[in-house]
């Protein structure tokens, strides 16, 4: 089939990769425009972009999509079908219609829970026991299409939204190949969500902060849900901290008490143990590396 790609971050990536290893031919990839990052703040361009490039395809950085001369450009393409992953901008009706088969989305939920921009971040939140992948039809609403295929993971105790974002990642990729096969040969079966929807808002950078008067698995689900970005944090003596991976532990505690001197810290019911964290300007380091260099003694209130 003649596609176009339209993804930014690493999770995009490998859905890439199976469309080019599958055999299709991927007219154009858009992608969000470079970006300054890093310490020094250079302009990078996107991970879908810099792998792109080195399967030399042609890769489009439109600053918006709503911009008449970009969706001309799109619709001249002359496309079997979009495939769209993490994108990061809204189409619009004359984009999801220039395909002569339809514009597709791999989301990271099983909709209609979490439809929106952190589906990943919010299951882990909410404490949601299970999660998916899903490849939708894409329609002028929010994440509301038919859906094609599915498939399922489990939630682990120990999964950050990066371990599930890979997984995820993963598992959508290996969908597209048969999802597109069943468009392409018309035999695709489309079903309707069904069930109240959820909504993933894009995490704000208020929410980082962490509450300790929250119950402890509340607490941990935060941290876990926010690792690595933009990172749970907390302050010492005016020094943000970034918790990055946590575990429920034993122990009571005024919320936010250090109960030992390992970064064990009482919540507002039960205690997490902080197992990797970042202090601001410097690297991640496991706990017992990081009390080294920046003590935390059993008793001290971290706010």
């Amino acid at each position: 089939m003649r596609l176009a790609f339209m993804g930014t971050p690493d999770f995009a990536v490998p859905s890439l990769a199976e469309l080019v290893s599958a055999g299709h031919e991927v007219a154009a990839v858009y992608t969000q425009p470079a970006r300054p990052r890093g310490r020094g703040q250079q302009l990078q361009p996107s991970p879908v972009h810099a792998f792109a490039e080195g399967l030399g395809l042609e890769v489009r950085t439109p600053a918006s999509m709503k911009d008449a001369e970009a969706i001309a450009a799109f619709q001249a393409l002359d496309l079997d079908a979009a495939v769209v992953v993490a994108y990061g901008q809204i189409l619009l009706p004359a984009v999801l219609d220039a395909p002569r088969l339809g514009c597709f989305n791999v989301h990271a939920s099983l909709l209609p829970r979490w439809r929106g921009a952190a589906p990943i971040q919010r299951a882990i939140m909410a404490g949601d026991a299970t999660t998916g992948v899903q490849v939708m039809r894409m329609t002028a609403g929010l994440d509301e299409g038919d859906v094609l295929l599915s498939e399922e993971t489990p939630i682990r105790a120990d999964d950050t939204a990066a371990s599930l974002s890979e997984r995820l990642s993963r598992l959508g990729a290996g969908l597209l190949p048969r999802a597109l096969a069943a468009i392409e040969r018309g035999g695709v079966i489309e079903t309707p969500q069904a069930g109240e929807p959820t909504y993933a808002r894009k995490i704000r950078p208020a929410e980082a902060r962490i509450d300790w008067s929250r119950p402890a698995v509340e607490v941990d689900r935060h941290i876990r849900g926010l690792s690595p970005f933009p990172g749970a944090w907390f302050e010492i003596d005016g020094v943000r901290i970034k918790a990055l991976m946590s575990e429920i532990a034993n122990g009571d505690g005024v919320p936010g008490q250090a109960l030992d001197d390992q970064l064990q810290i009482a919540c507002g019911d039960g205690a997490v143990r902080l197992l990797t964290v970042q202090r601001e300007g410097k690297g991640r380091q496991a706990a017992e590396g990081f009390v080294r260099g920046f003590p935390v003694p059993a008793g001290r209130i971290v706010g």
